[in-house]
């Protein structure tokens, strides 16, 4: 069987001028990367947003698993069957983070014959967006020692700083670190720490902003620390943000790259799906909107989290209204939520898949609550039986689920043919999409209605300190902003152990801050990481080239 990677290379792509021409793209409108990549100018954004829009489609999944259920997979597979099908289709994706593709869980380029390529590229350094954010984060962060350095006249203290540093790595031995050691001409002494890029507000902000004085205004707004009267101290008021905007000026462009089959997709910004909204950024999304009949795109995790996010916090920022929803399950994923051990999973249990059922309920639930038609797409895995995907289609049929099987990773745009067929009969139907909540609530309001209609939480507690950071927040006027609920992927709750849907439970919250260049409150529960570690056996230990720079093992 062949690597996603070796899939990929057997594959010679179109070049991308033939891929932009089929959106309606001059070459002028592009800013070539080599032959297969490209950014698209600032003219031809601005010439291509004033034009009709498209319809868009969200896929979302159940409660991901260890045993994978492919939501990136689907997506791409999903454009390139509704290509096959003669539609005017475009994808719009994350792009991948480094830190996963040399640790454990790979890449975000999907899978089998259902990937975007160049996938080598795509995975490693691509245009160089996450570097930039990257740098544009950490500049910020020597401007802000450096001003405590030289005198610290904006009288901020030390011990309120929020700001860390970032790196596109796994690297638990940064978590915790101290600054300035080393005697007075080496900065304030003061404990601070790394997270992972996809992780840092940055990210986030320029995948919410809607131009590039958009972001630079965002940027501003970023809260570094708080002064000795407890009032926030901004970017703005180091004045940061001009500068950090100049090392973003790149970024911000959307990039256009391609499928295996042909099918255009943009690939820009990668959010952290925990703190973050975890979906990819408002231009490319639009660009997509504005440039093709049908745009499919998808949201981190599974819908209490990426869907729930890229509803309320990334269609209230970019005016976006989607569709129709595609949830993602696997036999596979719904057999451990009953209760199977992964070493077990590839053994048929009808009764298992029937307990981890109520997860796929729940998360389809979810999407009336948001006022969407769904389909279920079945992702069919190759030790998967009959008697397994025919039992889970009678019982999506019981509980009123419209549900097809995909094959878009053994057969590619072919193997999902139906999910298309039924996406577009989905698109027939009224569409009623609506936010949960009016931002102008009092924070736990909001909060308590994402735990209780999303999560299916029975109550939400609050910390000490949490109480206390929720009414500073307020009372410094960031109470209208939409939640951003940090939370375990693996579970509705807080506690990564309760698989399948579970009932009673109650959703504790520990701290809350204002992500203000974002635009929204991140409220922490249970334990979030935001710097990860690398695995006993790491996969950057598989990685390779030959001397002809052809990548092996990357998956």
């Amino acid at each position: 069987m062949l690597s996603d990677v070796e899939i990929a290379q057997s594959v010679t792509p179109k070049p991308v001028t033939e891929i932009a021409k089929s959106l309606g793209l001059a070459e002028d409108d592009l800013e070539l990367y080599g032959r297969n990549k490209a950014k698209i100018t600032p003219e031809a954004i601005k010439r291509v947003m004033s034009g009709p829009k498209g319809r868009l489609i969200l896929v979302t999944a159940i409660t991901p698993t260890p045993a994978g259920e492919g939501k990136t997979t689907t997506t791409v597979g999903l454009g390139d069957s509704l290509k096959k099908l003669g539609k005017k289709v475009c994808i719009a994706i994350r792009e991948p983070s480094l830190g996963p593709c040399f640790g454990i869980k790979g890449g975000a380029a999907g899978g089998g014959w259902a990937q975007v390529v160049p996938m080598e590229e795509i995975n490693l350094h691509f245009t160089g967006d996450f570097h930039a954010i990257t740098t544009a984060h950490n500049l910020l962060s020597a401007m802000l020692d450096n001003h405590l350095h030289q005198g610290n006249d904006l009288r901020i203290d030390p011990r309120t700083v929020v700001w860390k540093r970032v790196m596109d790595m796994n690297e638990r031995a940064l978590r915790n670190i101290v600054l300035g050691l080393g005697g007075k001409p080496n900065g304030v002494p003061r404990e601070s720490g790394f997270d992972i890029t996809t992780a840092s507000e940055i990210m986030a902000t320029l995948c919410l902003s809607n131009d590039l004085m958009d972001l630079k205004e965002r940027l501003g707004r970023i809260v570094v620390g708080f002064d000795l009267d407890k009032k926030p101290v901004t970017a703005k008021d180091l004045n940061a943000h001009g500068a950090m905007t100049a090392v973003l000026k790149e970024a911000i462009k959307p990039n256009l790259v391609q499928t295996l089959e042909g099918t255009p997709a943009f690939v820009h910004g990668g959010p952290f799906g925990n703190i973050a909204h975890g979906c990819n950024s408002i231009i490319a999304t639009k660009m997509a909107l504005h440039l093709a009949d049908y745009t499919v795109t998808e949201a981190g995790f599974g819908s209490d989290l990426g869907a729930e996010k890229f509803f309320n916090i990334k269609c209230r920022a970019g005016g976006l209204v989607p569709e129709v929803a595609v949830v993602v399950a696997t036999v596979r994923a719904l057999k451990l939520h009953g209760g199977v051990p992964k070493a077990d999973l590839d053994k048929p249990d009808m009764l298992a898949v029937e307990r981890g059922l109520g997860n796929l309920v729940k998360h389809c639930e979810n999407m009336r609550a948001f006022g969407l038609p769904f389909v279920v797409s079945i992702n069919r895995f190759s030790k998967d039986t009959d008697e397994e995907i025919n039992y889970l289609l009678l019982r999506c049929d019981v509980h009123g689920l419209p549900a097809a099987v995909s094959n878009v990773w053994e057969k590619g745009g072919e193997g999902g043919l139906e999910l298309a067929e039924m996406v577009l009969q989905a698109l027939e139907k009224p569409s009623h999409f609506r936010t949960l909540y009016d931002s102008r609530m009092h924070i736990k309001s909001k909060i308590g209605l994402i735990s209780s209609e999303i999560y299916g939480a029975a109550g939400v507690v609050y910390t000490e300190e949490a109480d206390r950071k929720i009414k500073q927040l307020e009372d410094l006027g960031f109470g209208d902003l939409p939640i951003c609920m940090a939370k375990t992927q693996y579970s509705f709750s807080d506690n990564p152990g309760l698989l399948g849907r579970p009932f009673g439970f109650q959703v504790t919250v520990k701290d809350a801050k204002v992500s203000a260049g974002a635009g929204f409150i991140v409220a922490f529960t249970g334990s979030i990481m935001t710097m990860p570690g690398l695995p006993k056996k790491p996969a950057a230990e598989r990685i390779d080239v030959d001397e002809h720079g052809t990548i092996s093992g990357l998956f």
